[in-house]
C-alpha cells in the first residue's frame, strides 16, 4: 500500500505559478548587484562526500545532514551548505586562480533540524563569497552587498553585526569539555538567561563566567562597545571591539538613513567556521533572519589551502514568503495569442506560430478541436487574439473583447 505518493517530504514544498516567478525574480535582482561588483557565479554538485563536512573541525552535527550512499558504498550527503564545497573548489580547482576570488551561488541546501519543526528542510540560497582578502574593505564590501541586497526588496530592513571572537576569546578560558561549551553557545544564541546563567552558576564564579553571563544582553548601538569594555577589560578582546567599533562605525555610514545597523556581541552562530565579524539580515515582517554570514579565515586551510575569506548566504525562500505576506503582486503573464489550425493544417498553424514567436511574441498552439473551445479558453486566460489557420495562403485574426 502506497502511504507517501501524493504528498512531499517533511520540511519540502512544491512552489506554483506565482511562487515561482517571485523567486525567479527576487533571485534575478540579487544576480544583477552581485555581478555589477565583480562576481562570478559557480555551481558545486548536490551530492557531496560526507569527508567534505567531516573535517577536523565538525561544523555539521551528522544528525542534520541527509546521508546516502554511492554506488561504491561511500558516504555521500546531500549539500547541507555552499561555503564549504565553495571552499572545497578553491583550494583544489582554483588554487592557481589570481586573488581575490568574488564567486556567487544560487543552489538549494538541504539539512534537517528535528527540534525545530516547521522549517524548511530544503532552502533556496544565493550569496557571495569574497576569497583570498584580510583587509577591512572587505569586510565592508560584504556589508555594503548585502544591505544593497536588502535594500532590493523595497522595504524597511536591520542589519546586525557581530564578532565571533570574543565568545571564543572568553570560553576558550573555561575548562570545560567541547559539548559544555556548545551548550553555552547555544544558550547565548538563544538568548535563554535562564539556563545560561544556571548553567554557568555551576562552573564557578568568575571575570569570564560574568562576561559570558552578560553577552547575549550586549546589543544596541554605540553604548554596547563602552559597555563591554567596562565588563570585559583585556587586552584581546579590547582589540577584537575596537575592530568591530570601527567596521560599526563605517557600515552606519554605508547604510545611511536606509536601514538600522545594530552590533550585537550575542551573535554566536551555529555554523563556527567564522573567525571574526558576524553578520545578520532582516526584513521587517519576518522574526527570523534572511541574511547570515561573516568572515571565515581558517576554513579553506582545512581543505590545505590557507587564504582568509568573507562571505553571506541569503534565504531566497524567507524572502520570498516577506513578500508575499506585505502583498507584493506578481501575475502569471499571458499568452500574446493563440493560434488554432483547421483540420488538415496542423503543420501551417505551428510554422505560423514560430513566425509569430520570432517577432517576439508569446504565442500558444490551440489544442482544441473546435473554435468555439478556443475562444473560451482564450477569455478565461486572458489572450488577446486568436490566429484562425484554415489555409496555406492567409490566415485570420479575432480580437477577443
Amino acid at each position: 500500500m502506497k502511504n507517501y505518493d501524493l504528498i512531499t517530504p517533511e520540511g519540502t514544498k512544491d512552489l506554483l505559478f506565482e511562487e515561482c516567478i517571485m523567486r525567479r525574480n527576487i533571485e534575478s535582482s540579487l544576480h544583477k548587484i552581485f555581478k555589477s561588483r565583480g562576481y562570478s557565479e559557480m555551481i558545486t554538485p548536490g551530492l557531496e562526500f560526507y569527508d567534505v563536512f567531516n573535517l577536523n573541525s565538525r561544523y555539521f552535527p551528522q544528525e542534520n545532514l541527509y546521508k546516502l550512499t554511492d554506488s561504491k558504498g561511500r558516504l555521500l550527503v546531500l549539500r547541507p551548505d555552499s561555503t564549504m564545497p565553495i571552499a572545497r573548489v578553491v583550494a583544489t580547482r582554483l588554487k592557481d586562480a589570481t586573488l581575490p576570488l568574488k564567486l556567487y551561488y544560487n543552489q538549494k541546501v538541504y539539512r534537517t533540524e528535528p527540534a525545530l519543526k516547521g522549517r524548511s528542510d530544503e532552502i533556496a540560497q544565493t550569496g557571495i563569497e569574497l576569497i583570498g582578502s584580510e583587509l577591512k574593505i572587505a569586510d565592508l564590501e560584504v556589508i555594503s552587498t548585502a544591505v544593497s541586497s536588502l535594500k532590493s526588496f523595497g522595504m524597511k530592513f536591520s542589519l546586525e553585526l557581530g564578532h565571533i571572537g570574543i565568545f571564543k576569546e572568553l570560553v576558550s578560558r573555561l575548562e570545560i569539555p567541547d559539548n559544555q561549551k556548545e551548550q553555552i553557545r547555544k544558550l547565548i544564541e538563544t538568548k535563554n538567561f535562564p539556563a545560561l546563567n544556571d548553567l554557568l552558576d555551576s562552573l564557578g564564579n568568575n571575570g569570564v563566567i560574568n562576561a559570558l553571563k552578560k553577552l547575549p544582553g550586549l546589543f544596541g548601538g554605540e553604548e554596547v562597545f563602552e559597555k563591554a569594555q567596562n565588563l570585559m577589560q583585556d587586552d584581546k578582546i579590547e582589540e577584537i571591539l575596537d575592530e568591530l567599533r570601527a567596521i560599526y562605525s563605517d557600515a552606519c555610514e554605508i547604510c545611511g538613513a536606509d536601514g538600522e545597523i545594530t552590533v550585537d556581541l550575542g551573535l554566536v552562530n551555529k555554523t563556527d567556521y567564522y573567525t571574526g565579524i558576524i553578520i545578520k539580515g532582516y526584513l521587517q515582517g519576518h522574526g527570523r533572519e534572511v541574511i547570515s554570514g561573516g568572515r571565515y579565515d581558517k576554513l579553506i586551510s582545512e581543505f590545505g589551502y590557507d587564504i582568509p575569506a568573507v562571505g553571506f548566504a541569503l534565504d531566497v525562500d524567507a524572502v520570498a514568503k516577506v513578500l508575499a505576506k506585505n502583498g507584493e503582486a506578481v501575475e502569471i503573464p499571458c499568452a500574446d495569442a493563440i493560434v488554432y489550425a483547421e483540420p488538415g493544417f496542423e503543420v501551417e498553424a505551428i510554422k505560423a506560430a514560430e513566425k509569430l514567436r520570432d517577432s517576439g511574441l508569446v504565442v500558444e498552439n490551440a489544442l482544441f478541436e473546435e473554435l468555439e473551445t478556443v475562444r473560451e479558453y482564450a477569455k478565461e486566460k486572458k489572450i488577446p487574439k486568436i490566429v484562425v489557420i484554415d489555409s496555406a495562403d492567409e490566415d485570420k485574426t479575432e480580437v477577443q473583447a
